[in-house]
């Protein structure tokens, strides 16, 4: 693969910014190898670009596959002088400050609505002012968004994700974040979740060896907790009824990505690539006035309040 030109940057953590772009990019390709073996037909096609203001990226798109109607994943490291409004409104101090950061995103679309939507993202920030990084964090989470649920799927997704939190405050990280992850998933103009949620975490800026082995184990461990239900999904028998149903909620999905999610607002607002930052859009969707599901549709809206899945019994 080709990769993305460094991005000049100044400040306290130059080697450890460079530290997390490196774990990133190996990111970004050991998750699209593991989505094309698991889908068996399609390839990643990648689209390298550069911002005007500083930075670049690389974003993938695997389209028309066997398993997948499309997948997007996209790497990027970007910079600017000025951080836009949905930035600054929460930390003022901020305002003036130039700033880096560096991620890896992806939401995964398949094609059979047995198999859930997917999305994760990994990242990284700071803040500069005169030289001197005056702020650094790092956030990131999955969550899983299923049209037909299964109690194991849900189940086994979030014994991974406690897994992975093990090692960093145990229950409590894992519950901190899950939780987090309910809150931030969330649309109140429909009074439901996104999905079934996972793990989410922004501004985690405690100590950072151990704040970026956590990003770490986040990042490699997306593909142990999805993976296992792609295979256990992927050939369910599945008609236009559920074709349908699939695409009407996947329109939830495009509310919540356009009207709510920070990231989307961020990008958007600071300059960032437009096609990039809506690769998490679905390939199709509709919308349906008034719908009001029926019989196995039904089930879904049992799914899509917070619930503590690893506690209740099934």
């Amino acid at each position: 693969m080709t990769a993305v030109r460094n991005v000049p940057s100044s400040g306290a953590t130059d080697i450890e910014f460079t530290r997390v772009r490196e774990y990133l990019l190996g990111l970004q390709d050991r998750i699209c190898a593991g989505i094309e073996q698991a889908d068996g037909s399609a390839k990643f096609q990648q689209d390298i670009w550069d911002r005007p203001e500083g930075g670049g990226g690389r974003t993938r798109i695997l389209r028309d596959g066997g398993v997948f109607e499309q997948c997007g994943i996209g790497f990027s490291d970007v910079a600017g002088t000025k951080l836009p409004p949905s930035a600054t409104a929460a930390r003022p101090e901020l305002n003036g400050a130039s700033w880096n950061a560096c991620g890896v995103s992806l939401v995964f679309h398949p094609r059979n609505p047995y198999v859930p939507t997917t999305h994760a993202n990994v990242r990284f920030f700071r803040a500069i002012r005169d030289g001197e990084t005056v702020a650094w964090w790092f956030g990131g989470g999955f969550d899983l968004t299923p049209f037909y649920p299964f109690d194991e799927d849900v189940i086994g997704w979030h014994q991974v994700a406690r897994g992975l939190c093990e090692p960093f405050g145990g229950q409590q990280r894992y519950q901190e974040h899950k939780d987090w992850c309910d809150r931030y998933f969330y649309l109140p103009f429909r009074s439901e979740t996104r999905g079934v949620g996972g793990l989410f975490f922004d501004d985690l800026q405690t100590d950072f060896e151990t704040d970026f082995a956590y990003q770490r184990a986040v990042g490699d461990g997306f593909l142990d907790a999805y993976l296992p239900i792609v295979e256990r999904r992927k050939d369910t028998p599945y008609g236009d009824r559920q074709r349908q149903f699939q695409l009407y909620r996947r329109g939830r999905y495009v509310e919540f990505n356009l009207v709510l999610d920070r990231g989307t607002h961020f990008g958007l607002q600071s300059g960032g690539r437009t096609e990039s930052i809506l690769m998490s859009l679905p390939p199709l969707v509709r919308w349906e006035y008034g719908y009001q599901p029926t019989g196995e549709e039904a089930r879904l809206s049992e799914y899509l309040v917070p619930r503590e899945w690893l506690r209740e019994k099934k």
